[in-house]
């Protein structure tokens, strides 16, 4: 056998070394960014079930506290943000927002025994909350993925097929600051 072909021989089989793993990091890259896409749709899906019901609900209250309106106007301008979301930090900006004019609505709620009996109130409540759980539950399961996912990114030597082949890191779901404070709902004016 002439030098050449074993030369060639030989750099088939470094070319090929090379290349499993190269293919098999890329692969893995895929199915996890595919993983964090999943999961932020399923955040998506479950904002926008909230977002169904809020309506429900507002309707329902305004029945009983017709003269709260900042309450309901807070509402609607905080889902028309969360709709209009481009990015998952614009979203988590959006959802804290919305999420804070709910918790206003329903201490709203407390000066109104009548509408707390309510059967439409209560069902709605109900179904906000187990809504509210599954959002908290599709937030952890993003950032989940999106841990994995970026820690894959960063790490040897996958990080090198990741920039080879531009994947970036993914932005972890995260509060607004003052997300944290309780809001202030003031009945006296």
């Amino acid at each position: 056998m002439k030098t050449w072909v074993k030369s060639l021989i030989v750099v088939i089989i470094i070319l090929i070394i090379i290349a499993i793993p190269m293919i098999s990091s890329y692969n893995n890259l895929v199915t996890l960014e595919q993983d964090v896409n999943v999961a932020e749709s399923n955040i998506d899906t479950q904002l926008q079930r909230r977002s169904d019901l809020i309506p429900n609900l507002v309707n329902t209250v305004k029945g009983y506290a017709s003269q709260e309106k900042d309450i309901f106007t807070e509402i609607a301008d905080a889902r028309s943000k969360l709709a209009g979301a481009n990015n998952i930090t614009e979203q988590a900006n959006a959802d804290s927002e919305l999420s804070g004019a709910l918790s206003r609505l329903l201490l709203v709620v407390e000066n109104y025994p009548d509408l707390k009996s309510n059967q439409n109130f209560q069902d709605l409540s109900i179904q906000l909350e187990g809504t509210e759980n599954r959002i908290a539950i599709a937030r952890q399961d993003y950032n989940t993925a999106a841990t994995t996912y970026n820690t894959k990114v960063k790490s040897f030597p996958t990080k090198i097929v990741a920039s080879l082949f531009g994947f970036q890191e993914k932005p972890l779901y995260k509060a607004t600051e003052g997300a944290q404070q309780v809001p202030e709902v003031n009945f006296s004016s």
